[in-house]
């Protein structure tokens, strides 16, 4: 019998209380509205290296002055806006699915990281956040010499 081993995310699919209770009153006014369009996050890829903290999020369509990106208190929050444009009207429209409308992000950081040298590059639709380690935080090597402390004790004798 083959056992497989799962990597265990305990916050994998868990949104914020504060997400769902927006997510809530969106809904709840595009349906007021008569509006197709429906509130959206886009998605986000964070990954850690040996120097820095990487987060990554698909914005199609959303331009950089329609972005603010802020840290306080240790989050970082994304928020910007992704508009429905009327190049064609909306009669014209056989289908629509990408959502549009405002959106809002926020991960809490480690204080593992300088969140005062953030950078920011925005290239192919794709914010990419770059937020390096503090010195103290990055890993450190310890080289071990080998047998030199026994070589030193038989070179005594």
């Amino acid at each position: 019998m083959r056992a497989s081993i799962t990597r265990f995310e305990p916050f994998r699919g868990v949104s914020t209380l504060q997400e769902q209770i927006n997510r809530l009153f969106n809904e709840a006014f595009d349906r007021s509205e008569g509006g197709n369009l429906t509130p959206w996050a886009p998605a986000v890829d964070i990954f850690e290296t040996e120097h820095e903290l990487v987060v990554k999020a698909d914005l199609p369509d959303v331009k950089p002055e329609d972005l603010d990106i802020r840290v306080e208190n240790n989050i970082l929050t994304i928020r910007g806006e992704r508009k429905f444009e009327k190049k064609v009207t909306e009669d014209k429209y056989l289908r629509v699915e990408r959502s549009y409308g405002s959106f809002r992000r926020s991960f809490s950081l480690a204080n593992t990281v300088n969140t005062e040298a953030i950078e920011a590059d925005y290239k192919d639709g794709v914010l990419t956040l770059s937020i390096p380690k503090r010195e103290e935080a990055k890993p450190k090597q310890i080289k071990v010499q080998v047998g030199t402390a026994q070589a030193a004790a038989a070179g005594a004798k």
